[in-house]
């Protein structure tokens, strides 16, 4: 299992640089949309700060612009690019076209026969959106089990994406998830607990130590 930053934000990747068990980047074309940097400047400096991943999102809808967008983030990210590509019928093309040279991420999957069809296509990652599923579905967590058991035999992995609370991230990696990604407030919230807070006051009331 992995655990990664959902942001495009200089200084929250800085931070989460800083907790050390961080292990990539995600980004999106909305978070993108939130840094005044040029996009390719952003990206260089997101793969500065992680010895991992950065996913980068391709926008554009046409097959040959799509396969041209990716090889251009591939020139900014070399190897640490993970090409985040939208499920639909020429995004799976695209992600056969390019997987066996670049790492790629089908993003926004809502069902699981979308999954077979990534894990099909050569996709390293199949990403779904949790919280959204659960808001438009029902149950994003079940989605996440039926993309586990569809991609049983495939070595397609499993990202679990807009996430709203540890208890919804616990949930989706006790239904199959393979990784999490998630914006910082909900990384710095996993670490926490009250009980912990309240342990580690009584410990430093009563307790002595080196210093």
């Amino acid at each position: 299992m992995s655990i990664y930053l959902d942001s495009a934000i200089i200084a929250e990747a800085q931070a989460a640089k800083e907790l050390g068990w961080v292990k990539g980047i995600t980004t999106n074309p909305t978070l993108l949309g939130k840094t005044d940097l040029p996009v390719a400047n952003t990206l260089q400096k997101l793969a500065a700060l992680t010895p991992g991943s950065v996913f980068y999102q391709l926008v554009s809808s046409d097959f040959h612009e799509m396969v041209g967008e990716g090889e251009q983030a591939f020139e900014i990210l070399g190897k640490q690019t993970v090409l985040k590509i939208p499920a639909s019928l020429v995004g799976f093309q695209v992600v056969t076209c390019l997987s066996e040279e670049i790492d790629c991420a089908v993003t926004g999957i809502y069902s699981p026969a979308q999954a077979a069809i990534a894990g099909e296509a050569g996709a390293k990652y199949a990403i779904a959106y949790v919280n959204r599923a659960t808001r438009l579905l029902g149950d994003g967590v079940a989605l996440v089990a039926d993309m586990k058991s569809v991609l049983a035999s495939s070595t397609t992995e499993i990202m679990a994406a807009s996430i709203k609370s540890p208890t919804e991230a616990v949930a989706s990696l006790k239904a199959g998830a393979d990784h999490l990604t998630l914006p910082l407030n909900m990384l710095q919230s996993l670490t926490n607990h009250e009980l912990s807070l309240q342990t580690i006051d009584e410990f430093a009331s009563n307790g002595k130590g080196l210093v």
